[in-house]
């Protein structure tokens, strides 16, 4: 791995999957980086907090659902231009409360069986994301 001159921003990422074989994408809204991109929902992670709990806080948060578990997938790192992210994705398989867009931002559930979402341009750290959950899932 190579030697990061940057300050790390930890972020819990959670891939909502449903029964369905469905997994949620959220729109980046406008005011943040990379805004109008799509990514898989969640956030930076607290001084002192667990990836559950920041998954917990974040997906309240930004999709107003309590989620009850989730199990680790992968951590990932990737240097976007304003930031250096380790993402800490994890899926979700149990929440309670229907998905929506708390801070106005665009929801759309995707086809896990489809090669690539219908929405587009996905967040480039969100490819091998769903790349890792195609082959779990297979």
């Amino acid at each position: 791995m190579a030697e990061i001159n940057r300050a790390v921003t930890e972020v819990a990422a959670g891939i909502l999957l449903d029964s369905q074989g469905r997994y949620l994408l959220g729109q980046r809204p406008v005011g943040k980086p990379y805004a109008g991109y799509w990514e898989v929902p969640g956030g930076k992670i607290e001084k002192g907090e667990s990836v559950f709990a920041a998954l917990k806080r974040e997906l309240q948060e930004e999709l107003g659902i309590d989620i009850e578990s989730s199990e680790e997938l992968l951590v990932l790192e990737y240097d976007y231009p304003h930031a250096y992210v380790r993402l800490h994705v994890s899926i979700i398989r149990s929440w309670t409360g229907n998905p929506r867009g708390c801070e106005g931002q665009e929801l759309s559930w995707q086809r896990l069986a489809d090669e690539k979402p219908s929405v587009e341009p996905l967040l480039p750290a969100a490819w091998p994301m769903l790349e890792k959950l195609r082959l779990l899932l297979a």
